[in-house]
């Protein structure tokens, strides 16, 4: 990615349909934390820096890293944890919308049985959809609604990335 030979258009393509769909493949059902989101948010601005290279300063005239803030500005797309975020909520409707009997639905609306182990509960992909939710605002989350019930009323994820 820091060839010379390469325009950055080439790059940014190239980061779009190879190295994100690696990175991304299955991210529907990933149950990220915090860190883990932080975590990919450093990969992708140390990839868009690859692509972009340094910045010459116009005071001090020295090359320089660029700035969170700048690749954002250059690289006009949503991050890649709102990807993520955006392509799970599409993975709720679908999911919602399942037959009783699929396999993928049994799973996911199931409670296992048996003990848990001690400690704090780890953080569940259902958590994630409804932190996900509450932070867009629905609305429907605090009247007793489910992530299942919501997601078959075919609420579009893009209304809630804009």
């Amino acid at each position: 990615m820091s060839s010379s030979l390469l325009s950055k258009n080439i790059k940014i393509k190239i980061y779009r349909t190879v190295i994100l769909r690696v990175v991304l493949y299955g991210c529907e059902t990933w149950s990220l934390t915090l860190r883990e989101e932080r975590r990919l948010r450093v990969f992708e601005n140390r990839v868009l820096r690859e692509v972009f290279g340094a910045k010459r300063d116009e005071v001090t005239g020295k090359w320089r890293k660029l700035h969170n803030e700048e690749l954002n500005d250059l690289y006009c797309s949503p991050n890649i944890v709102r990807g993520i975020k955006s392509r799970r909520m599409r993975w709720v409707g679908h999911v919602a919308r399942m037959g009783e009997r699929r396999g993928v639905y049994r799973v996911l609306v199931g409670k296992p049985e048996g003990k848990r182990p001690l400690g704090r509960p780890r953080r569940r992909w259902e958590d994630n959809i409804k932190m996900d939710l509450q932070k867009w605002d629905v609305g429907v989350v605090g009247i007793g609604w489910s992530w299942l019930r919501i997601g078959t009323v075919s609420i579009k994820c893009e209304e809630f990335l804009e």
